[in-house]
């Protein structure tokens, strides 16, 4: 669907006055099917974010949901787990982005984005998401785990398939070969980083991966098959958050150039502002599912417990009862309390503030140093609807 078409529906399921159930076929070695109940209203999905009790994200988040061997196999990754499993892993990783760890990122920030526009220079522009949107994030990543300069081709390949699997599902042949190269990806990608671990427990440097598999003061550490399911999702999210909203930020830049003279003419004062827009507009990760534990009363639908409701961050976000205008791109909208990076609550986005540096670090960049940047022609979208993915962008400077 269109995102056009698909922003039309959404409007029409915002005034309905109960969320809406929609019935799914059932897809054999897939635990799918039955249906859920599609939370469109901003209030709706800050509600279920914030009540993670009656909302939970156990046993998965994604749609479909994997078959219940894929844990035994890959481990549990942190998002579909609940609390306490849930707080223990994220306290342990999220000392990786504190303030203080990503202010001694940012040089490091700045001389990839340095590095990249000097490539953009010398080859000539041809696609924005392969030059410059699909590089920064990984590179941070990568320079943040340790992952040596020789394994980040295979890296960048790996993720590259790990996000092909989109949860459209044109047909079963088709879905199973996307699935099974998916998880031949993440568990390629698992390996990787726990051989690396291995090494690092015997020879810790100063990169994250030795952090997670040593022991720190308060005797905590991951084992090896939370840190490859912490590298795996760290690649994909972290990487399609980022990369997303600088691959549709410079067509929105280009679509609406008042905004784009306005971020120009002083970017330290409105490329917050810029940033969290975009990220609205945007929507880089669609949706999250959620499984109800308990009898639950919401704006009036009485849920059970089993019943399946999927959070849809983009409709969220084109609320008109929070966003006036809603359809309209602009970088002073104030407030914006958007969800792009996922609702308030004990998931919220661990890598939001990672990637407004990523993107404010990259965006001073380009429009510094490629003063003429702008899309050319249409993107090329990511078939699903999970990931507002663009798959390849024209430009020029």
């Amino acid at each position: 669907m269109p995102p056009a078409a698909r922003h039309e529906a959404f409007a029409r399921l915002r005034q309905r006055e109960h969320p809406v159930f929609f019935a799914e076929r059932r897809v054999p070695l897939l635990r799918s099917g039955g249906g859920f109940y599609a939370l469109v209203r901003h209030a709706d999905v800050v509600e279920a974010s914030r009540n993670a009790k009656v909302f939970s994200s156990e046993p998965a988040v994604t749609n479909p949901e994997p078959p219940g061997w894929v844990k035994h196999v890959f481990g549990e990754s942190m998002v579909n787990m609940d609390d306490p499993r849930h707080a223990r892993l994220r306290r342990i990783v999220s000392r990786a982005f504190s303030p203080k760890m990503l202010s001694g990122l940012q040089g490091d920030i700045e001389r990839a984005a340095t590095g990249i526009v000097d490539d953009v220079l010398a080859e000539g522009p041809r696609d924005f998401v392969s030059q410059v949107a699909a590089r920064l994030p990984i590179h941070v990543i990568c320079d943040m785990m340790g992952i040596p300069g020789d394994m980040r081709a295979k890296v960048h390949d790996h993720v590259d398939v790990s996000t092909a699997y989109t949860g459209v599902r044109p047909s079963l042949v088709r879905s199973m070969r996307m699935a099974g190269r998916n998880m031949a990806a993440l568990l390629a990608l698992q390996r990787l980083v726990i051989k690396l671990g291995r090494e690092r427990a015997d020879a810790p440097q100063g990169d994250l991966v030795s952090a997670l598999v040593t022991a720190n003061v308060d005797g905590e550490r991951l084992t090896w098959r939370e840190l490859g399911s912490f590298f795996a999702l760290l690649l994909v999210a972290g990487n399609e958050t980022a990369r997303n909203t600088m691959a549709h930020g410079v067509k929105l830049l280009t679509d609406h150039p008042e905004q784009r003279e306005l971020l120009v003419s002083d970017f330290d004062a409105h490329i917050g502002g810029a940033i969290e827009e975009m990220v609205r507009y945007v929507s880089p990760i669609m949706q999250f599912r959620r499984t109800v534990t308990q009898d639950y009363d919401l704006r009036g639908l009485h849920l059970k417990p089993g019943d399946k409701v999927v959070l849809f961050y983009g409709s969220a976000n084109r609320d008109e009862t929070v966003f006036p205008d809603a359809g309209r791109f602009d970088i002073t909208r104030k407030p914006n309390p958007h969800v792009g990076f996922g609702g308030p609550g004990p998931h919220f986005c661990l890598g939001a503030n990672l990637a407004r540096q990523e993107i404010r670090t990259m965006f001073r960049e380009l429009l510094t140093r490629l003063p003429g940047l702008r899309a050319t022609g249409e993107p090329e979208l990511l078939l699903s609807n999970f990931d507002n993915s663009v798959r390849s962008q024209g430009f020029s400077f």
